[in-house]
């Protein structure tokens, strides 16, 4: 199943949430700006989170938004 056919579907945020996270991990390589990477990993290191946590955190947090 695809994530736009989970949405579709009516499905509730903590089944997407559930999707999201219930897959293997990739390597994925993005190009931003140092500072929007430095201000990132400083609110990570304020939360407790390495970058990479705190990305998935915010995507997954974002694509289970209800609405």
């Amino acid at each position: 199943m695809k994530y736009s056919e989970l949405v579709d579907s009516g499905a509730t945020p903590t089944e997407i949430q559930a999707f999201l996270v219930g897959s293997e991990n990739v390597p994925v390589t993005m190009r931003i700006p140092r500072n929007l990477r430095d201000a990132a990993k400083e609110a990570a290191e304020l939360k407790g989170l390495s970058l990479t946590a705190y990305v998935k955190m915010c995507l997954i947090e974002s694509l289970s938004k209800e609405g």
